[in-house]
């Protein structure tokens, strides 16, 4: 499979990356290998030369009270469902099924990005406490293997979204 370069040798922006174009915030382009996981296509993480904690996952999930809610936490940490509970307002949270992801965020499992779930339908979006302390995160630029480098506060503002404890306490 060829990837799509412009002339000048670079990947091809991702409507993601035009967004952030459109709001001036800075970002570098990332491109990984990845691997199938069963039903999934999965970074490949061993692959990486980037420490765990920079890159984010985009988890999606659905409370009783609020309906759809994204959750964006360290590769390397699990999201706490009581905190983000706590925190959104819910009794209850849980993953919204794989086979309803497309229908809610417009993107498959391994390629939800906050800015296009932001762009798209504007679900409260929460972010680490851990994104805030840390210069640049990670996160998906809307395809799977494809991830844009930014600055974590300056993402958080555009999205409107909150930094909050919403990870697992380590043991």
């Amino acid at each position: 499979m060829s990837k799509k370069h412009d002339k000048a040798g670079k990947m091809n922006k991702t409507l993601v990356e035009k967004i952030l174009d459109q709001a001036k915030i800075a970002y570098t382009q990332f491109e990984f290998p990845t691997e199938q996981d069963g039903d999934v296509r999965q970074l490949k993480l061993s692959a990486l030369k980037i420490d765990d904690h920079m890159i984010y996952k985009t988890l999606v999930m659905t409370g009783q009270k609020t309906g759809p809610i994204v959750g964006v936490v360290p590769v390397d940490e699990r999201i706490s469902y009581k905190k983000f509970a706590k925190v959104t307002g819910n009794r209850k949270v849980g993953l919204v099924p794989l086979k309803e992801l497309v229908a809610t965020t417009g993107y498959e499992h391994g390629a939800n990005t906050p800015v296009g779930i932001h762009q798209k339908y504007n679900y409260p979006i929460y972010f680490s406490n851990t994104a805030k302390i840390q210069p640049e995160i990670l996160v998906s630029s809307g395809k799977i293997g494809r991830s844009v480098q930014l600055d974590p506060r300056q993402l958080v503002k555009f999205l409107g979204a909150k930094f909050a404890d919403i990870t697992e306490d380590e043991d």
